[in-house]
């Protein structure tokens, strides 16, 4: 027989209660935003983030560090200018995890539109879609590599998910060879290796929270994926872990985020950084971003992935095991907290 402390019993119970009010309200379709719209003053203990994490994020985003900006016009024209490009993904790939891109080729009106869909969906009646959360609400998208059921898509933006996908999977094949190239490889290496197969669209809606000090929109975490392109609206609340500082991602017009995943850190074996980063909640909305993972767990393969050979050696001996993408995701995600899972993995 099992005898359980009164602290144990109360923690457990607590455990229990939360579970059935997460369960009940994802079962409401409702979502963060029908809260708001039903006229909520105070954030529900559910979404009321640990003392700890509330206090780092009072106390974040005001530093001298800036995210990097990097500008690919020209890449495919100019071989200087595309050297400079590389040096600067490599740069920001080691030390940041983190930057942003500019005259990326994605015309400014598939952005806007994509972004107006994702707004479209989530502002819909509450039985007309389905939701998860934080302090969001989130539609999820397998695009690639199994291209999805055209009528499957939310009608209110079906038409620009496929085309905004479409444009965002050839800059992902862009961001790919110049990451190559930042390792010194071929730049089709990554691709060869079957990096750029998969395609997994979040498009996320972050209501304005009565309470921000108190939750948060996104909780800390680090991406299971090679790397992440984000779009987002001028509205900001991004923030990236840097030399132990959150800083703030401010949105740049026209600008696309990126940042390295697990799986990119892995490969690499440690010469780029997947960092860890949240969002904050506002009070002010809503905000809307839309996520766009490069990885094939939704695909499963056997293909095993561990650190490049072309980047080891006797002096830098690979620091991780082989694993396949479903390995590391599931593991990822059984740590519950969406912390790395590098850790598993090490040698």
């Amino acid at each position: 027989m099992e005898v359980f402390s009164t602290d144990e019993a109360n923690e457990n119970k607590q455990k229990y209660d939360r579970t059935c009010k997460l369960k009940a309200f994802d079962e409401s379709k409702a979502g963060v935003k029908g809260l708001v719209d039903a006229g909520i003053t105070e954030v529900p203990p559910i979404f009321v983030e640990r003392p700890e994490n509330l206090r780092s994020a009072l106390a974040s985003g005001d530093s001298h560090f800036r995210v990097p900006v990097i500008d690919l016009e020209d890449i495919a024209k100019d071989p200087s200018r595309r050297q400079e490009v590389v040096n600067e993904v490599r740069s920001a790939s080691k030390t940041w995890g983190f930057f942003q891109v500019v005259n990326h080729g994605i015309p400014t009106a598939v952005l806007e539109e994509m972004l107006d869909g994702v707004r479209r969906f989530h502002e819909l009646d509450a039985g007309e879609k389905r939701q998860a959360a934080n302090w969001r609400d989130t539609l999820f998208c397998i695009m690639a590599p199994n291209a999805p059921v055209t009528e499957d898509l939310p009608a209110v933006c079906r038409d620009i998910m496929l085309e905004f996908s479409k444009q965002v999977m050839n800059l992902g094949i862009t961001l790919f060879e110049l990451l190559s190239e930042a390792l010194g490889l071929n730049p089709n290496h990554l691709k060869d290796m079957d990096c750029a197969e998969g395609l997994v669209l979040l498009s996320q809606y972050y209501p304005k929270c009565p309470q921000p000090e108190l939750t948060l929109g996104t909780s800390k975490h680090a991406d299971s994926d090679f790397f992440t392109v984000l779009l987002q609206v001028h509205v900001g609340g991004l923030q990236v872990l840097h030399q132990n500082q959150w800083i703030d991602v401010s949105p740049v017009p026209g600008a696309l985020v990126v940042n390295i995943g697990d799986l990119l850190q892995l490969i690499s074996n440690d010469i780029f950084k997947s960092a860890e980063h949240r969002v904050l909640a506002n009070n002010v909305g809503p905000r809307v971003s839309v996520v766009c993972i490069f990885y094939t767990a939704a695909s499963p393969s056997p293909r095993l992935y561990g650190p490049i050979k072309e980047l080891i050696s006797e002096g830098d001996p690979p620091k991780y095991g082989e694993t396949t993408i479903m390995e590391y995701v599931s593991r990822y995600s059984a740590r519950g907290d969406e912390t790395s899972a590098l850790q598993m993995f090490k040698l």
